[in-house]
């Protein structure tokens, strides 16, 4: 699959406030419960969460088989131990407590898990405890207070789930890799090894994460309050009007990195090799991302989309991430691209026409080139940091006949790492 064909649904935002269908139940509806089982609820999804109590009270000796590994070796004390830590409590709440007690219905409560990420429990399941019904009333308190509305919550918190489950297998698998790497061992006893190991990295794990929340959410400030000079005099380019008008109400540099033939390259590469070349795309493009003034949108596999607030930052993180790709010894090139225009920011990703058009010219691109549209190299014609080279006009799907331009450096040394 091409990097223009993984973007070509990117055109729509997906709805924030739950499934197509779903029964409406407002979060400030009090003390309307469920009678009858939920229906919907996977019987894979409550497997899953029925093996966590059995794994906490089950012995060396009637622990469950994981393969070729034998039994799990790990005492269940230090399991229940870890267990009250994480969840701040010891688990003695049913999921109609937690409703009556937040004082609103089963269903809008099953709402906001859902949305969190929890997979469906039975009436019968002992599964909450008091920290749960702490976080449903915070979450609730926000819609009763009009902080937020009932769809804006539970995007929040979808928001929140998906990106803390990421962030916990991220944090898990770099971890186990280490151990592997440099303890030398197995990847199954490299996994039970963290099991115990665990309790004296919730702490500074759990700081990390609050102190690049706060950080993260003043960049974000910053951005909403300092919007760059020059990008708000490039988003006034070609059209009549002011920003109040725009179709879209971002206007932003949207760029991609595409590495060459990375299909062919994983085929011959064996799992670690394969993770360290994943890795090391990761790290380098988000480093060379963050220090451009840019922010990293997603990676998908062998490729990074990104947006910076000046088409001059964009071109700039453009720019060196060709480079650096084109003179990284393990990495293979990269065919970059580069399109400013407008965007819609949903649910942490951005969509419109120019995510698709900048996905369109990176399969366009060389290894190590990294191409822009008409519009866009208009937006930096002027400035002695860029060399632009028109190319022959190139029929693009979905859009017709599209300038491709070449960016390349012109004066100044661009991006530098320290």
């Amino acid at each position: 699959m091409t990097v223009e064909d993984r973007h070509e649904s990117g055109q729509t935002a997906p709805s924030a406030a739950g499934g197509a269908g779903e029964p409406h139940d407002a979060l400030l509806d009090a003390g309307q419960f469920d009678d009858a089982p939920d229906a919907a609820a996977s019987t894979a999804s409550k497997a899953v969460w029925q093996l966590q109590p059995d794994m906490a009270t089950a012995g060396p000796e009637d622990a469950p088989a994981t393969g070729s590994t034998g039994p799990i070796e790990l005492d269940r004390e230090t399991i229940r131990r870890l267990e009250r830590e994480l969840l701040g409590a010891e688990r003695t709440l049913k999921r109609r407590d937690i409703a009556a007690g937040a004082g609103v219905s089963l269903l809008s409560a099953r709402k906001l898990w859902r949305a969190m990420g929890f997979p469906n429990i039975g009436d019968d399941d002992i599964a909450f405890t008091e920290k749960d019904l702490s976080a449903l009333i915070t979450i609730i308190d926000m819609v009763r207070q009009e902080q937020l509305t009932e769809d804006a919550a539970i995007s929040i918190t979808r928001a929140v789930g998906q990106m803390t489950d990421r962030m916990v297998v991220w944090q898990i698998e770099a971890i186990v890799e280490e151990m592997v790497a440099q303890r030398g061992l197995t990847d199954a006893d490299a996994r039970k090894t963290l099991v115990s190991e665990l309790p004296d990295l919730i702490e500074p794990l759990e700081k990390t994460l609050v102190y690049a929340w706060r950080r993260q959410m003043n960049a974000a400030v910053q951005r909403l309050a300092l919007r760059a000079e020059s990008g708000l005099a490039s988003s006034e380019a070609g059209r009549d009007g002011d920003e109040q008008d725009a179709p879209l109400p971002l206007a932003r540099a949207v760029g991609f990195a595409d590495l060459v033939s990375y299909t062919s390259l994983s085929r011959q590469m064996n799992e670690r090799t394969l993770a360290q070349l994943v890795q090391r795309f990761e790290n380098k493009s988000a480093e060379i991302i963050s220090v451009g003034g840019g922010r990293l949108v997603k990676t998908i596999g062998d490729e990074v989309l990104y947006i910076a607030e000046s088409p001059e930052a964009g071109a700039e993180i453009s720019l060196a991430l060709a480079k650096a790709f084109t003179e990284d010894e393990f990495l293979p090139s990269a065919r970059c691209s580069l399109v400013w225009g407008r965007v819609l920011s949903r649910l942490g990703d951005i969509y419109g026409p120019t995510v698709n058009l900048a996905a369109r010219l990176t399969a366009l691109a060389e290894p190590g080139e990294v191409l822009v549209d008409g519009a866009t190299a208009a937006t930096l014609d002027h400035n002695e940091k860029f060399v632009l080279t028109p190319h022959e006009p190139r029929q693009v799907r979905g859009f017709g006949e599209v300038l491709p331009v070449t960016l390349a450096r012109g004066t100044g040394t661009g991006i530098i790492l320290d």
